[in-house]
């Protein structure tokens, strides 16, 4: 579980590089996806061309390893010129509350574009940013790279979680999601960057397929029950902490 104590992050040396075992789990990883990888990419923006007009991919900025700025790569889900205040304002009211972290995709977001809410809870939207993978801006496990003005929010002790390099799937990401709290998030994603290994990559990336399919069935059945999300055991339920406002 993450320990009690505190941690006055520091972005002072972003020299330090992500280990070599990393980095070579993340291009064999790719590699060895790779026919699979191009052919869900060359579908999905078939289907995104042939559904909605502009252009295939969004690119985004965000926070990475220890407070690096990177543009993040993605398909385009939203209509072009969507209000991103709409997301902002989502954003501080899940960081305020103790409410969990339910996607406004399961509420029927209209700025999404046809099929564009199946795309994001499958995860390929995120297919594309194997280019940021292989350039070292992200792994395939990490914290999810969060966007500027959500770093701005974020409390000392939770920015420990850019001492990880972020990560197409997450310890968070295989322990319930959006069944989650933002805490909770936050505490998950400290305690990975604390005990990063290869052991635990590995059983992350194991996790991940199951888990995008629970995402799968939470989104449709969200959108049945009009954006209720019943909260569950994490799949990792030593590693969730109680809910507090001090830190990890």
């Amino acid at each position: 579980m993450p320990s009690n104590r505190s941690t006055e992050y520091s972005l002072a040396d972003r020299s330090v590089p992500m280990p070599r075992w990393k980095r070579a789990l993340d291009v064999a990883c790719c590699l060895a996806a790779l026919p699979v990888l191009v052919l869900l990419t060359l579908l999905t923006a078939i289907v995104m061309k042939l559904t909605a007009p502009g252009p295939v991919f969004f690119r985004q900025e965000r926070v990475g390893y220890r407070g690096k700025r990177f543009m993040c790569y993605k398909f385009r889900t939203m209509v072009v010129g969507a209000d991103s205040r709409v997301h902002q304002t989502h954003c501080d009211q899940l960081i305020q509350s103790n409410a969990p972290m339910v996607k406004m995709d399961s509420r029927g977001d209209s700025r999404l574009i046809p099929g564009g809410g199946l795309i994001r809870a499958s995860g390929l939207d995120e297919l594309p940013q194997v280019i940021n993978v292989l350039r070292g801006d992200m792994s395939i496990v990490g914290p999810r790279p969060c966007v500027p003005y959500e770093y701005e929010k974020y409390l000392p002790w939770q920015r420990e979680r850019f001492n990880a390099v972020p990560g197409l799937s997450g310890l968070w990401q295989v322990s319930g999601k959006n069944r989650t709290t933002f805490e909770e998030m936050m505490r998950l994603d400290v305690h990975y960057a604390r005990n990063v290994s290869c052991s635990l990559d590995l059983r992350i990336i194991l996790l991940t397929v199951p888990a995008l399919i629970r995402q799968i069935f939470d989104t449709s059945r969200g959108r049945k029950s009009g954006g209720s999300s019943r909260r569950s055991a994490a799949v990792f339920p030593a590693e969730n902490a109680s809910r507090s406002n001090s830190a990890p």
